[in-house]
This record gives C-alpha cells, structure tokens and sequence, in this order.
C-alpha cells in the first residue's frame, strides 16, 4: 500500500474526528465491549481467501473488520497505511468485510471481490474509498455507480458484472457475515492485532499495540 493520493484527501478528516465515539458505525442495540477473544474462535478472525494487504508472511497480522460504505473505515484507512509504511515487511492487513450499511455495503463488498479476481483489488479500494460521499450517503446508491468508480481505478465492468454474482462472492459474504457474529463485532472498523482486540479503540492505541507486537517479533 504505497499510495499516497488517498492519504492526502482524508488524514485530516480521520484526525479530526477519532476523538468522538460517532465515528463508529453502530448496529442496532449495539452490546457493551466485548471480552479478549478465545483462542477456540481464531478460526473466525481469518479465513483462507480473505484479501490481505502488505507481506503474507508478515509477523503481524492486523484483522479489520471492515465496511466500504462506513466513514470511519475510510478516515482510518491512510493510519493503516502508514502503520504498515513504518513497520514495512513486519505487518500485513487481513479484511473481513462487515456489511453494516445495507446494500450500498453490500454492492461496493461484491465490486471489491471481482476486483479482487481481476488483481485490481488496492486500486479500487482506494477509489471506492475515495469518492464513497458520492455512494454510501444514502445506503441505496445509484445503479453502476459504484463500477463506474471502480472502472476509473482499471476494473473491467463487463466482466464484473457477472463475477460480482458468482457463487464464490455469495460464499465470501456469507461467511464473513457468520464471522461477525461469532466474533462479536458491533462496529466498524474493529480491530485485532495478532488475535488482541483493539480496547479502547483508537488511532494512538493501534499505532501502540502494533508496535508492541513488532517489538515481541523481533525480540
């Protein structure tokens, strides 16, 4: 993740506003936090096909639970890039899609997976990311609009539209959305590092257990 286009237009969006708890994206009657995660759920934090940005080999893993259509994903979205700048080979991103908006979510989730098949995965994340005022606002976004945007970052259109319906992209969001409940996620973004959930939740405490995680790593 070396582009910097996205992380120039949103870090001071991000910034500003990850003092406040509104910065999540809450389901309905969200629970209070959840415990440490037990080791017999690890299964549910990463699965085999989850997109995974940085080095597969990284000694550090940081799982997000993740929803294109949410805000604070997108503010977030240039801090996970430079955490992974800064550390380098040391840490990779797995994302597990978490379609908490509806089906905006759900669309933009079935872009990134044909643009995923056709290698085009960082590109259109970022672009989906990028213009997601024009799509996400409503939870109902203009037909095409979301492969028009992703059509700007190399995807071919014509060929997703039909990968976007394939039996393996209907598997991926039924699994993942299995893994939320079972997990516990309320909120997006979430955040595991190396199996630790992210509590409390911040930019500075991310920045801080990432790096604790490094440090043990290394040692």
């Amino acid at each position: 993740m070396k582009r910097r286009g996205l992380i120039l237009s949103v870090l001071a969006l991000g910034v500003a506003g990850f003092g406040g708890a509104a910065w999540y994206a809450r389901r309905p009657d969200p629970s209070a936090a959840a415990d440490p995660i037990d080791p017999e759920l690890a299964d549910a934090l990463i699965r085999p096909y989850s997109p995974i940005l940085g080095p597969a080999d990284a000694p550090v893993t940081i799982v997000e639970f993740f929803d294109p259509a949410c805000e604070a994903c997108r503010a977030f979205y240039p801090v996970v890039e430079d955490i992974m700048a800064e550390h380098r080979d040391a840490v990779r991103v797995v994302i597990r899609y978490t379609p908490f908006h509806g089906e905006a979510s759900v669309e933009a989730i079935r872009v990134l997976e044909a643009a995923r098949m056709q290698d085009v995965f960082e590109p259109v994340l970022e672009a989906v990311l990028r213009e997601q005022p024009k799509w996400a606002s409503h939870g109902a976004p203009e037909p095409g609009l979301i492969l028009q945007i992703a059509s700007t970052a190399g995807l071919d259109t014509d060929a997703a539209r039909t990968q976007m319906l394939a039996p393996g992209v209907v598997a991926v969001l039924n699994q993942d959305r299995a893994d939320v409940e079972t997990v516990g996620v309320r909120q997006t973004p979430t955040f595991f590092v190396n199996g630790k959930p992210l509590d409390p939740f911040g930019e500075a405490e991310l920045r801080r257990l990432v790096a604790v995680e490094v440090a043990a790593s290394q040692s």
